[in-house]
């Protein structure tokens, strides 16, 4: 969900929650394809490689040399990984691998080819251990998501989508026909599954998020789990800060015959700048997404009694993170 959002909640059903907007603000989900379209439709043809996934990373003086699954090797004065969750360039800064929680989450995404007639709004059921939500896209497309903490039967049917959709429409037996409906509209290639990690927060104060001219952006630096919905829009937040702080170093004329030299101090001073911009916005994230995902979805007599307390406060909770001020992207 992008935008700065505010949620009124209201208890439809004893485990229903309808979340509309709320004092000029607003939830909207956005595919992150379209995004990702949008964004590289501005910049060359040529600018991005997609599908090039990173095997290792190699200091050649100032220069970092990056080696890609199909043999090629880049050359970068300034190394920025937003290769995810198993980011190669996070390991390279002494990263350890994102924690798996024990959750998984199903996702999904229907495109009804017409009006599908649901109001622009956020629906979210709380079951036994699980919670799901369903939020339209446009007019036309509905987005869909499932979290839970499986079985270990339940961990087999990662890659068999039919299987994903059963036990979806088991688990939500008692929600709404009109919900089941965009859960069984949904063809089985717009269905996948994957576990929920996050990097722990004290990882983020003590480790680097930038060395020399290499950093971290994007889940590559932040994993989290998806209970506040900022994963993407706290990418674009990273996407701000570091621009402005680079283009600061860059904007900077080396000067005499240190050339090279000063210039790469100054990406690394630019670099600094950014690591210590997003090191507590970063930290604060995942340590409400987690908590949030813990409370919500949490099982057994002192969990439920946990969540009937705090379950008023979880709406403004989640987008009191969304409600933030990265600056502008201008230096000037």
């Amino acid at each position: 969900m992008l935008g700065r959002p505010w949620m009124l909640l209201d208890l439809a059903t004893p485990s229903e929650q309808i979340i509309n907007g709320f004092m000029g603000h607003e939830v909207r989900c956005l595919q992150r394809k379209l995004l990702l379209e949008a964004l590289s439709n501005e910049l060359p043809s040529g600018t991005i490689r997609f599908s090039s996934k990173v095997v290792s990373v190699e200091e050649s003086g100032f220069y970092k040399l990056v080696h890609l699954a199909d043999g090629t090797i880049l050359k970068t004065k300034v190394l920025i990984g937003c290769d995810g969750v198993n980011s190669v360039v996070a390991k390279w800064l002494g990263f350890k691998n994102p924690t798996f929680t024990g959750r998984c989450a199903i996702r999904g995404c229907v495109d009804f080819k017409r009006s599908h007639g649901f109001a622009p709004k956020f629906r979210m059921f709380v079951g036994k251990g699980f919670q799901s939500g369903f939020i339209p896209c446009n007019d036309q497309t509905v987005f869909w998501f499932f979290t839970w903490t499986p079985s270990g039967q339940e961990k087999e049917i990662e890659d068999n989508p039919t299987e994903m959709k059963r036990l979806v429409l088991s688990k939500l037996e008692n929600a709404p026909d009109e919900i089941r409906g965009i859960i069984e509209n949904t063809d089985l290639d717009g269905i996948m599954l994957s576990p929920l990690r996050y990097r722990h927060p004290w990882e983020l104060l003590w480790g680097n998020i930038s060395k020399n001219n290499v950093c971290v952006a994007g889940d590559a630096l932040h994993p989290m789990t998806p209970d506040i919905a900022q994963g993407g829009c706290a990418a674009l937040e990273d996407g701000v800060v570091l621009a402005r702080c680079l283009a600061e170093a860059l904007l900077k004329e080396p000067g005499g015959e240190k050339g090279e030299r000063e210039e790469c101090k100054w990406i690394e001073m630019g670099l600094n700048k950014y690591a210590k911009e997003r090191r507590w916005r970063s930290i604060a994230l995942i340590s409400i997404a987690y908590m949030v995902g813990f409370i919500q979805q949490g099982d057994g007599k002192v969990m439920h009694f946990l969540r009937d307390k705090v379950s008023a406060y979880l709406p403004g909770l989640r987008f009191k993170m969304a409600d933030f001020d990265c600056g502008k992207l201008s230096i000037s």
